[in-house]
């Protein structure tokens, strides 16, 4: 049963000297259980001498080195097929889920069934803080073919006790007869297929604006947390636009409320670092770095430190609404590993999609182009980026070209090459889009 009316989980509203204390208490916990059962853990922990029983404070967990996606792949290695990781015997996990692969070979991460219990639980506790309710159609749009995102949703709100439609990603069309015919008043997917859809229906004649969907979810890829995309997307379909942040290995880690001031991280399910990206020392918060994560509570996979490579900011202050776990306004502000440096200047893709979202003239697509013409002949350093976009209207699109490469000259003090295309050149996504290429 929810705690009250607004809030799901008394935890969310715990003094954060109460919360730091539980998280200590889980970690020593969680520590001395991964470092005995978990054969990766056990020699990380050997050889960095460290003892759970040893940990005193948070810092302390400083200690230990940071877990890379790299290590993960080297552990599945070393022990095929589920990895050294694993603090079970596989016989005693019940799923198995995937990355998706968009960086390689898609790896496996092993689920208990406390583990799902958890998540589940989790997510409902964010779907009633975004405003779900018993009387609510939930059309899920996240895909279920080996995507982790789309179970969880399901599962969290049937939790909550939603009508759910299972309606996956593709078939658009039938996507958007289905929130007309069904009076669907919440969905989730990712920001590139909710402008999708937006598209779609404009084309069929249909008014998003004029159907009972009061809010869209988004996760997956950055969107809900750069201002240009949540307001074309609110505006596209008449709705609030929250965040919902997660990943693979860590589900879930931040969701946005009602009050749209950034997701708010599950600080009774993980421990959150935001560290430096290259000193690797704590930032102060409103600070940016990278988000380092490590499990208080799970059970078949848990992870120590994972380095996300995701960079954020983080406000520790409560809520108005009454939480107080740590919010991390704008969501993920980029990846430390697509960061582009360009002449000194750091540039994320996101910075861009702010500006082209931001103006009307322009669809939702864009993709920004690497080659060697854009690299200094010398040094091989970068000194400008080509961007692809597509024009929305009839207007002249070297006028326009010129119009916008100065004003992302102007507010991101990078040189852009700008092609302009006409519309549906670039291809769509229902899943997780790729905003950087190279040639």
């Amino acid at each position: 049963m929810p705690f009250s009316d607004t809030i799901w989980d008394e935890c969310e509203t715990w003094p954060r000297e109460r919360l730091e204390a539980f998280q200590l208490t889980a970690l020593r916990t969680q520590l001395a259980r991964v470092g005995q059962n978990s054969d990766y853990y056990r020699e990380v922990f050997k050889q960095a001498g460290f003892d759970p029983a040893e940990l005193k404070t948070l810092d302390d967990i400083r200690r230990l080195p940071f877990t890379y996606k790299t290590d993960y792949v080297k552990g599945l290695e070393a022990k095929p097929p589920f990895g050294s990781f694993a603090a079970v015997d596989p016989v005693d996990a019940v799923r198995v889920h995937f990355s998706s692969g968009t960086t390689g070979k898609p790896t496996p991460v092993l689920w208990t069934n406390a583990d799902i219990e958890r998540w589940a639980h989790l997510y409902a506790r964010y779907l009633y803080a975004q405003g779900v309710r018993k009387n609510d159609v939930f059309q899920c749009m996240f895909n279920y073919a080996w995507f982790v995102g789309g179970l969880g949703f399901t599962l969290a709100a049937q939790k909550v006790g939603a009508i759910v439609i299972p309606s996956s990603s593709g078939d658009t069309e039938r996507q958007v007869e289905t929130i007309f015919e069904y009076g669907t008043t919440y969905v989730v997917g990712t920001p590139s297929f909710m402008a999708h859809i937006a598209e779609t229906a404009q084309k069929m004649g249909r008014d998003l604006a004029k159907s009972k969907v009061k809010t869209v979810a988004v996760g997956g890829e950055p969107g809900a947390g750069v201002p240009g995309t949540r307001e074309r997307i609110e505006r596209l379909w008449g709705a609030k636009m929250v965040d919902c942040y997660g990943a693979l290995e860590f589900q879930p880690i931040a969701f946005e409320t009602t009050a749209q001031n950034g997701p708010t991280l599950a600080e009774d399910f993980v421990y959150a670092e935001v560290l430096h990206p290259d000193t690797h020392e704590p930032v102060s918060d409103g600070e940016r770095g990278v988000l380092i994560l490590t499990h208080l509570d799970k059970q078949a996979c848990p992870l120590v430190r994972w380095w996300t490579g995701d960079v954020v900011v983080k406000d520790s202050r409560p809520a108005a609404d009454g939480r107080t776990h740590a919010r991390l306004p704008g969501g993920v502000l980029g990846r430390a590993d697509d960061m582009l440096i360009i002449r000194g200047v750091n540039l994320f893709p996101s910075a861009v999609e702010n500006i082209v979202r931001a103006m009307p003239q322009f669809t939702n697509e864009y993709v920004l182009v690497i080659d060697d013409s854009l690299k200094d002949s010398n040094t091989g350093f970068l000194t400008g980026v080509k961007l692809r976009v597509e024009l929305a209207d009839g207007s002249d699109s070297e006028t326009q070209a010129q119009q916008l490469a100065a004003v992302l000259r102007d507010r991101l003090q990078v040189r852009f090459h700008v092609e302009v295309l006409t519309p549906g050149t670039l291809p769509r996504t229902v899943h997780k889009a790729k905003r950087v290429i190279y040639e």
